[in-house]
């Protein structure tokens, strides 16, 4: 009897000192809300279409999709269109180049016909290496140094897959107008961008938002606590977003409805704001990832607007960005 006593007893220190559940980020965090310039290039060159060659298409054989990404012509390893096509010129004389692609985690080879049309050798590819466009950072974790944004993934606009991400930047971006939203038409921020000021790396794009360092001087902000899902509220709370300039304003919004369930749209919410609505009609392109306050706390950040009525939209829990966020 003795013997089993202290069995348990050790049983009961060793869970004491080891914790079954570890959060790498930090309770309180630098809220966002300012627009940002995102440039990512994709990890292999990405496949977004085709074109047609005297009448016909040319996908290859096995068949390349939209969606592929190429990674090696005639075995040497590519990075960008201007290498893809360097090679592609030094192998026009064979009439051919093998194509090694990469569709849902898996290498495949396809022999794609080079096909000379007017005096000039034809793909019938339509491809890109690079995504550049605007979005709004959502917190800054001032531990870690690790930034969130979006608060959803960053998708090609023609596959409208997610894209596979080798590297990227976020940086210096100024707000010159907006694009007011109406019923069935999101409108959208417009600005400039100054790409010699960058803030930090993108490192992961994910379906709950884009992270990466932040290696520039962090904002003299006040620090807001991080709220649990079952902390927010129907009720009021607040954005912070940016619709001129620089400058970030804090906007009116109303939560309407809260889904614990869902994998991004948590917060259903309306926006009552005058001088918002007045300016952009509802929730525009470029505000994903602005964050919500409620109560003195960050609770999400706006991931979508409703097409129907732009005054309406959604948002995600911050407690599932911060855990997308941890490497």
């Amino acid at each position: 009897m003795v013997i089993i006593l202290k069995k348990l007893k050790v049983l009961l220190i060793c869970l004491f000192l080891f914790p079954l559940n570890v959060l790498a980020y930090s309770d309180f965090i630098i809220p966002g809300g300012e627009t940002l310039g995102i440039e990512i290039e994709s990890d292999g060159i990405m496949v977004i279409g085709f074109y047609q060659i005297n009448g016909k298409y040319n996908k290859g054989n096995p068949v390349i999709k939209s969606g592929d990404y190429i990674i090696a012509v005639e075995g040497i390893s590519i990075s960008n269109v201007t290498e893809l096509t360097s090679v592609i010129e030094d192998n026009v004389d064979k009439g051919f180049v093998n194509v090694t692609y990469k569709r849902n985690n898996k290498t495949n080879i396809s022999k794609l016909e080079l096909i000379k049309d007017e005096g000039i050798y034809k793909t019938g590819l339509y491809v890109k290496d690079s995504i550049t466009g605007i979005g709004t950072l959502t917190y800054i974790d001032p531990e870690t140094k690790i930034f969130g944004a979006l608060g959803h993934e960053i998708v090609e606009s023609n596959t409208k897959n997610i894209v596979e991400i080798k590297s990227g930047i976020i940086f210096k971006n100024f707000i010159t107008g907006i694009d007011k939203s109406m019923n069935g038409v999101p409108g959208s921020k417009n600005a400039k961008f100054y790409y010699d000021t960058v803030y930090g790396e993108i490192f992961k794009n994910t379906n709950v938002g884009i992270y990466g360092s932040y290696e520039a001087s962090l904002p003299s902000k006040k620090l807001y606590e991080v709220a649990e899902p079952d902390e927010v509220k129907v009720g009021d709370a607040t954005i912070y977003t940016v619709l001129d300039g620089e400058t970030v304003d804090e906007y009116k919004i109303r939560i309407t409805s809260i889904n614990e369930t869902a994998n991004v749209k948590n917060i259903s919410f309306v926006i009552e704001d005058e001088e918002l609505l007045n300016k952009t009609g509802g929730v525009v392109q470029g505000m994903s990832g602005s964050p919500i306050i409620q109560n003195y706390k960050i609770i999400g950040a706006v991931t979508h607007v409703v097409i129907d009525n732009p005054t309406n939209g959604y948002g995600i829990f911050i407690t599932t960005m911060l855990e997308g966020g941890e490497k």
